[in-house]
Formats: C-alpha cells, sequence, structure tokens
C-alpha cells in the first residue's frame, strides 16, 4: 500500500546503502593494493569481484607491432569483439629507439580508443635485459642468481639500467593515466619458470617491488591494476608460492596455461593462494570448454595468446565461446565503469512525490530506477492528484566517458535539470511534449551530483531525461549511471 505520509526515519532507511546479505566480499578486500588507486582502476578491480563464480570476460592479445590485428580478427570472424584486448609494451625485433616509441605511441592510441569504446585493457612486458639489444633472446637469455641479484640491488651500474628501462616504459603508461584508462598491468610473467631472465631466481620479489615501488611512488601511476601471473606449475615450473610476491603488492592472480592443460588442481592451488582475490587465466593457447569453466568458475577472466586464436582453436570452439551467455564481450555490463563498491550506493534515484507544484506538500519519497515516465492522464502515485503534482529525483551520476555530454529532457510540463551543480536545463513553464538540451563537460569514472525537479500542471504528464556524448548513443540515462550515495 502506498504511504501517504513518510517520515524522517523512513527517509533515512530509503536512502541507506543495501547490502546483499550473502555477499562474501569486503570493501577492504575489494579494494586495490595501491591506496591512492584511480577511481577507473578500482571501479574495474570491483566488476572482477563481482563477476567472479557467475562470468568470465573473454580477451585476446595482439603484438607491439601490430597492436589491432587479432582483435580486429576475431571481430570479423564472431562478429564480437572480446571484453580485454591484450597489448604488449616489450620490443623484442631490434627495433631502434624511435621504432619503439612509434609503435607503442600506437599501443596507447589503440588502448585509449578500446577503453573509450566499453573494453577493459591489460599489459604485458617481455623486457630485455636492460641495456641490451631489444631482441627475443635477450628476453629469454639464461641469467644467474648472482647476476639478476646486481639487477636487484640499488647503487650498481644494473640497478641503474633497470630503473631507466623502467622509466622508458612508464611513458605510455602515464599516457594511459592521463587519458583515464585503467590497466590490468602484467609484467614479469611466468617468473615460476626457468625461460625469462627473471625467471626461477630466489628473490624475485625483489624486482617486482623496485617496479612496484617506482611506478606507485614515483611515477605516481594510480590506474594500474598488479597482475600477478605464475606459468601453471607444470613439470617446467615451480609451485606459485615460491614467487609470489605478496597480497600487499598484488591485486590479481592470473595463471598462464597451455596445451589444454587446464587441471583442477592448477586452479584450486591458485584460487587458494589468492585468499578471495580474483583469479584469471593470464595466457592461453586454448580458449576454455563449459566443463572447465562450469568446475573452475572462479576465473574472472583469460586471454589467448595472439595468433594461437585461430593456431589452436576450431571456429566452433571460438563461436560457441563468444556467443555463450557466459562469457562477457566488450561493451556489455561489468565492462561499463561503475561506482566503485555497489555496497557504497544504489542505483537509481531518491524521488519525493509533492500534491502541488512548488514542493512544500511531501507525500511519498520512493527510489525510481531512472527518469522515464509517461503517466498520461494519471496520477504517478495515490498519494498524489493527476493534476497540479511535482517530484524531485536526486544522487548521482556517473559517466563512462571523459567528454562533453548533452543532456536532453523531453516533459509535459516544466522541467529542470542541474548536473554537478550547474543548471544544465531550466524550462521552468507549462510545455507539452517539448525536448530541452543542454551540454556539460564529465569525467569518466567521476561521480558527479545530479537532480531533477518536475511539475504538473494539467491534462497530461511526462518526464524523461536523456544523455548523449561522442561515445555514447544517445538513450534513456539507465539505471546503472545512477546511485543513491549512502
Amino acid at each position: 500500500m502506498v504511504r501517504k505520509v513518510i517520515s524522517i526515519l523512513l527517509l533515512l532507511t530509503l536512502v541507506a546503502p543495501h547490502f546483499p546479505v550473502d555477499s562474501d566480499i569486503s570493501l577492504a578486500l575489494s579494494a586495490p593494493v595501491n591506496p591512492i588507486a584511480s577511481t577507473e582502476a578500482k571501479a574495474v578491480l570491483q566488476n572482477l569481484y563481482e563477476i567472479s563464480g557467475t562470468k568470465i570476460i573473454s580477451g585476446q592479445h595482439d603484438y607491439l607491432e601490430s597492436p589491432d590485428e587479432l582483435n580486429n580478427k576475431l571481430k570479423k570472424q564472431t562478429g564480437k569483439n572480446a571484453g580485454i584486448h591484450g597489448y604488449e609494451l616489450g620490443a623484442i625485433m631490434n627495433q631502434s629507439p624511435s621504432e619503439v616509441a612509434s609503435q607503442r605511441q600506437k599501443v596507447v592510441n589503440s588502448a585509449i580508443a578500446w577503453n573509450k569504446a566499453g573494453g577493459l585493457v591489460t599489459m604485458t612486458y617481455h623486457e630485455s635485459i636492460p641495456d641490451t639489444c631489444r631482441c627475443w633472446s635477450n628476453v629469454q637469455k639464461e641469467m644467474s642468481q648472482s647476476e639478476f641479484d646486481k639487477y636487484v640491488t640499488p647503487g650498481t651500474v644494473e640497478y641503474d639500467k633497470l630503473i631507466a628501462d623502467l622509466d622508458e616504459v612508464a611513458v605510455s603508461l602515464i599516457k594511459l593515466k592521463d587519458a583515464g584508462v585503467p590497466v590490468l598491468w602484467r609484467p614479469y610473467h611466468e617468473m615460476n619458470g626457468g625461460w625469462f631472465w627473471w625467471g626461477k631466481k630466489n628473490n624475485f620479489s625483489a624486482l617486482w617491488n623496485i617496479m612496484y615501488d617506482r611506478y606507485v611512488n614515483v611515477h605516481k601511476l594510480n590506474n594500474l591494476l598488479w597482475v600477478w601471473s605464475p606459468n601453471a606449475p607444470t613439470e617446467w615450473a615451480d609451485p606459485y608460492t615460491l614467487t609470489y610476491p605478496g597480497a600487499d603488492k598484488v591485486d590479481i592472480l592470473a595463471v598462464d596455461i597451455y596445451g589444454n592443460d587446464f587441471r583442477q588442481e592448477y586452479y584450486d592451488k591458485i584460487v587458494e593462494l589468492a585468499g578471495g582475490k580474483p583469479v584469471a587465466i593470464g595466457e592461453t593457447g586454448e580458449i576454455p570448454d563449459a566443463t572447465v569453466l562450469e568446475n573452475q568458475p572462479k576465473w574472472a577472466y583469460m586471454m589467448v595468446w595472439g595468433k594461437m586464436l585461430t593456431e589452436n582453436n576450431t571456429a566452433e570452439r571460438i563461436h560457441s565461446f563468444y556467443t555463450s551467455s557466459r562469457s562477457i564481450k566488450r561493451g556489455t555490463v561489468p565492462l561499463t565503469l561503475r561506482m566503485p563498491g555497489k555496497a557504497a550506493g544504489k542505483n537509481g534515484l531518491v524521488a519525493e512525490y509533492y500534491d502541488n507544484k512548488d514542493f512544500t506538500d511531501l507525500k511519498e519519497v520512493r527510489e525510481d530506477p531512472n527518469i522515464d515516465f509517461n503517466w498520461r492522464q494519471l496520477a504517478p502515485t495515490t498519494a498524489v492528484q493527476a493534476d497540479t503534482f511535482s517530484v524531485r529525483w536526486t544522487g548521482r551520476l556517473w559517466p563512462s566517458f571523459t567528454e562533453t555530454y548533452t543532456i536532453s529532457t523531453l516533459s509535459d510540463d516544466g522541467i529542470r535539470v542541474w548536473v554537478n551543480g550547474d543548471l544544465v536545463i531550466d524550462s521552468w513553464f507549462n510545455q507539452s511534449w517539448v525536448e530541452r538540451s543542454g551540454t556539460i563537460a564529465l569525467t569518466a569514472g567521476k561521480p558527479v551530483d545530479f537532480k531533477v525537479e518536475f511539475y504538473n500542471d494539467k491534462a497530461g504528464a511526462a518526464a524523461k531525461v536523456m544523455w548523449a556524448s561522442p561515445s555514447q548513443a544517445k538513450e534513456i540515462i539507465p539505471e546503472s549511471a545512477l546511485f543513491i550515495p549512502k
């Protein structure tokens, strides 16, 4: 039954946060290890927590020299975009410094466009031994423990070369930070195997910590989520625990699995080590089949490596995975940025319904999912009359793109809209299904205050609020972009 009068106590109850009673994810656990992580990074990590156990984000890797080749091929073959685009920042073909800079810039440009279109970005770094030819042979070159120690010991020539290398790569990551692009950063992968110069070292964590400190504390790369990605512990790779940097330096634990060797023990051990953090398949040559995903449900995402997409997988397997309801593709929930932590608020708006035009006779407070109403000749609630009522909606607006947005209204009668405190639309007079619009610059992942007021005079009532931007098709502002803060 609709309440005629609402007390202050009830109002507080309506706008309080709603927590799922069966949730085992705490806000503390889902926070990135970097205490100053960007809003976008927080949102991505929270999404990974939320889909764990129910969905898996699809991923496809591309090479430094051709950063869109395989993802374009995948789209052409399946009609779908991968949810995660994998990129490379390590040069391995003896490129000149200018060639490397040019290729990395193309990666940055592609990643910004991919993120803008609603996809996630992950990056790998095949680092040659610092200050040597940027060649594959220097990525895989054997290095003794004593030689490795020099690179992780401050004050040595080798250490200075390492820092110079890291600083050069940071240039690209800073560009992504400035563009608001969160990155699943996956350096020094397969460190528990012996095929890379950083592999099978008893102090691998020292190398990881040097990069972490340099990127977090010096370069302030708050857009990175730190992905530790060992090889599956096969006969050629050590157990996970021997090279784990620790829970305070890792956001996501991703296992590299090849040869279709999705053994349950690999999954069980990484889930145990993760202690509730998201787990993923960092690299694979083969798309896991439905049985694997059913028995190993916590994989939050997976990424097929380069040309193995078609070399190791049949067209039928690719199509089956990319058309399944379990796999998440680009542009689908939950890849759209949302307020970090659903517990920080509830989707929708607080709606106050008044039985007059000047907001003085409050009759009902409720939650509306969005503003998309055509009441015609009817009252919006039995608490008010069909004519001469008014509504005030309040909450927070969550944009997905750093762009200028056009806010539009379609109303019968008066309507006005405030975004981030600015009166964007002021159409406070009698009108019949008239569209008004205004513009405002918004930042991706940055919530802003949102308020809409509406009144009806007589003979029909309607209120609709829409948005559009260069990357956002015009639509009713959806419930997923509106929040009632706690």
